[in-house]
């Protein structure tokens, strides 16, 4: 069975047992189960169903496979001429999750 979830403002299109890094879920640890309520779309073929905008009663169930941080972006500005320039460092915290099961 196919879903279209969405969570912590990204859409994904998703199976049972598919695996996605998203951004991450607060006062979680791994090992742990979230409970995904905000479906758009699930089914498949002639009993696919798509909400307006949510499916009711629709959801999907993942575990917290492990919590970890993304790599390291650096946001380096610059102004020519000037002598101006700042450097600053970022990583993202991220959860690995992997879709256990999808209900209708």
């Amino acid at each position: 069975m196919k879903a279209t979830i969405k969570t912590q403002g990204q859409q994904f299109n998703v199976t049972e047992g598919d695996v996605l890094i998203v951004n991450r879920y607060p006062n979680t640890e791994a090992g742990g189960t979230v409970e995904l309520k905000d479906v758009l779309a699930a089914g498949e073929g002639a009993s696919f169903q798509v909400g307006k905008p949510l499916l009711a009663g629709a959801s999907v169930s993942a575990k917290i496979l492990e919590n970890r941080r993304g790599d390291k972006v650096i946001v380096f500005k610059k102004k020519k001429r000037k002598g101006y320039e700042r450097k600053q460092g970022h990583r993202q915290e991220l959860s690995v999750i992997k879709i256990e099961s999808i209900t209708v």
